[in-house]
């Protein structure tokens, strides 16, 4: 990929405390105000998907845009603290506080999917590889994985397992993997 200079562009050095490595560019002036907003997983049925993602891992929908002349519903998901939650905006206010954020999650339903028993989704981590997952933050690794034993998750990796000490990785009702770390164990 080449990436055009221009020579009007103006842009701001990467911080120094940040790695460094070929490839990495200064910012340009131009995406201030850019702000990584979602990630999109396909889903086969979103009721099953709606429960693991909010009665497993506390997310809160946000928002849902239905296009049933196109046959497709997307949900919004957020991790929130419990002051967001306390202070959601109603209405119209939630879906641009919802496009304003970081971190979310949206689910898209193709329909009939749901009802098709053959039907699944490439989870990027079989040939071909592609996706490879999302990732949790918790404060309490261990807590973390007996909540999963107890709501009867799937896992792909405990963190006991392999060579990657400290990590589990889940998966949702896709087959998607939801990588679990706890950040004061992911410094070594």
């Amino acid at each position: 990929m080449t990436v055009s200079h221009v020579s009007s562009d103006i842009t701001v050095p990467q911080p120094s405390q940040s790695v460094q490595l070929t490839g990495v560019c200064d910012i340009p002036s131009q995406s201030s105000g850019f702000r990584f907003n979602h990630t999109m997983l396909r889903i086969k049925d979103p009721k099953r998907s709606l429960e693991f993602y909010t009665g497993v891992l506390g997310m809160t929908l946000l928002c849902v845009k239905r296009f049933e002349q196109m046959s497709f519903d997307l949900y919004f998901l957020a991790k929130l603290s419990e002051a967001e939650r306390q202070n959601l905006p109603e209405g119209d206010d939630l879906a641009i506080y919802t496009f304003r954020q970081r971190g979310i999650l949206e689910l898209t339903h193709n329909y009939g999917t749901e009802d098709d028993e053959g039907f699944s989704y490439h989870s990027g981590n079989s040939e071909p590889k592609g996706f490879g997952h999302i990732c949790f933050c918790v404060p309490d690794l261990s807590a973390a994985v007996a909540w999963f034993d107890a709501k009867g998750v799937a896992f792909q990796k405990r963190p006991e397992e392999g060579k990657m000490n400290n990590i589990a990785f889940i998966k949702d009702p896709d087959g998607y993997w939801i990588e679990i770390v706890q950040a004061d164990l992911m410094a070594d």
